[in-house]
């Protein structure tokens, strides 16, 4: 990076000082040029008939006089009478600086000599002799500005490489101190900090760096859930096959003594039609449990399109199924629904979570207690929050509770249609959907769960 700032500066420098040179050259040529010309004009004011004749042995004496200048003698129709530097006899009258001096009096003119092939800065003007008048032309040498520039070009070469050394001085103190706080950046960021800078140019750059870093810790988060998940998959498999047997074992066990007892004709009609309605309640029973074992299963293969699902909505309709419960076991209901908050999901899928935690608080709460139900709009996405005051969750088991089949209460398992599949349902879908489910508990005094689901 030094290098690159290094070279560009050096570039930029470069064309700055050719620029400026050529600019100052061309500035310094014209002005260089008017000079001579009030030169040229001043030396014409020299010429005195009484001294020098008007002819070439006068106009190399008038040229000595005047340092060297080349002097031209004219008629007034352009005809020469006398050069200092040429024996032509051409007629001049056709050359601007000689057609200007015939018109007006005086002329000036920079070509370069038809006759000598060099370049000349011309001014011709009419003069007095023996009561005559005829045109006196005095010429100097005129340097091109290409040439001017080629003089000064040495100088200019040293002058690049005295700029070298010393940019490369400031540059290396320059980046230096630019390099310095992505330094800091660079070193927070490796150290997992939060990145700040008062530099505005470098605000996003930390804004994306922090962003980063708290995808990675998600990610680890993640990680280390699903390393825990597969150190549990060898227990989780011997535990569920232990209660699904257990679970499926209860109603097959009454319905096959049911089934038998009206097989033998044992029973007289009130006993039949109390024994149908029992094997209707226990094959309902174990075709809800298969239904909720094959939802959990296809959670893993749920590859339908998400859409935008209203929470606030959702949440306000749960509660409202809830409120007859509520009602009959006194427990008092406080809510704090924000409107109109919504995340990326599906309905079916945030209904099973907030449905599966404000019921799991109604069962597990004691009669008279409190249900505290929360929705917050976060940066985000959403924060549902749900309280009970029921009988919470020993600390040893608040690993556990996630696993299938697991009840805290055994004395609750199956009641109301719950096998203990209901937060193994919630933690699979906040899993999948990239949501974060939290929950503190302690023994006796309540429970509460606490799911963070992102906007997207």
């Amino acid at each position: 990076m030094r290098k690159r700032i290094l070279w560009i500066s050096q570039l930029i420098i470069l064309a700055v000082l050719l620029i400026y040179t050529a600019f100052s050259t061309q500035v310094f040529y014209d002005n260089w040029k008017n000079d001579k010309t009030e030169e040229l004009k001043v030396q014409v004011t020299v010429f005195d008939e009484t001294l020098h004749t008007v002819d070439e042995a006068g106009a190399k004496a008038l040229s000595k006089a005047l340092g060297g200048n080349r002097v031209t003698y004219f008629t007034l129709s352009g005809e020469v009478l006398g050069d200092s530097e040429s024996q032509t006899k051409e007629n001049h009258a056709e050359r601007e600086e000689v057609a200007a001096a015939i018109e007006k009096g005086e002329g000036i003119a920079a070509r370069t000599s038809a006759t000598l092939g060099e370049s000349y800065l011309y001014y011709c003007k009419k003069v007095t002799v023996g009561g005559g008048e005829i045109l006196l032309r005095v010429s100097a040498r005129l340097d091109s500005s290409w040439a001017m520039f080629a003089d000064i070009l040495p100088t200019l070469l040293w002058f690049i490489f005295l700029d070298f050394a010393v940019c490369l001085l400031f540059t290396y103190l320059e980046t230096e101190y630019i390099l310095k706080p992505v330094k800091k950046i660079a070193r927070d960021a490796a150290l997992n900090i939060e990145v700040k800078t008062p530099f505005k140019e470098l605000q996003p750059i930390a804004e994306l760096l922090n962003k980063r870093n708290r995808e990675v810790s998600e990610k680890l988060v993640e990680l280390s859930e699903e390393k825990e998940l597969v150190e549990k998959a060898q227990r989780s498999k011997n535990d569920f096959i232990a209660n699904i047997t257990h679970e499926m074992n209860t109603p097959l066990t009454s319905i096959r003594g049911y089934a038998e007892l009206l097989a033998s004709g044992a029973l007289n009609d009130e006993q039949t039609k109390e024994a149908a309605q029992i094997l209707l309640k226990q094959s309902d029973r174990l075709t809800k449990l298969i239904a909720r074992i094959i939802n959990y299963n296809e959670l893993d293969n749920d590859d339908l399109p998400s859409y935008e699902v209203d929470v606030s909505k959702l949440t306000n309709e749960i509660v409202e199924t809830l409120l007859p419960d509520l009602k009959k076991r006194e427990i008092a209901l406080e809510t704090d629904i924000e409107a109109g908050i919504t995340v990326k999901s599906r309905q079916e899928r945030v209904n099973e979570v907030l449905g599966n935690l404000m019921r799991n608080a109604v069962r597990y709460n004691r009669n008279g207690g409190r249900l505290t139900v929360s929705l917050k709009r976060t940066e985000k996405g959403a924060r549902f929050t749900v309280s009970d005051t029921g009988i919470g969750i020993a600390e040893e088991n608040l690993e556990r509770i996630f696993d299938r089949f697991f009840t805290v209460d055994k004395s609750h398992s199956g009641k109301g249609g719950g096998f203990g599949l209901g937060l193994a349902v919630v933690k699979k879908i906040c899993r999948n959907s990239g949501w974060i489910i939290n929950v503190k508990s302690t023994l006796g005094e309540g429970t509460t769960f606490t799911v963070d689901m992102n906007a997207k």
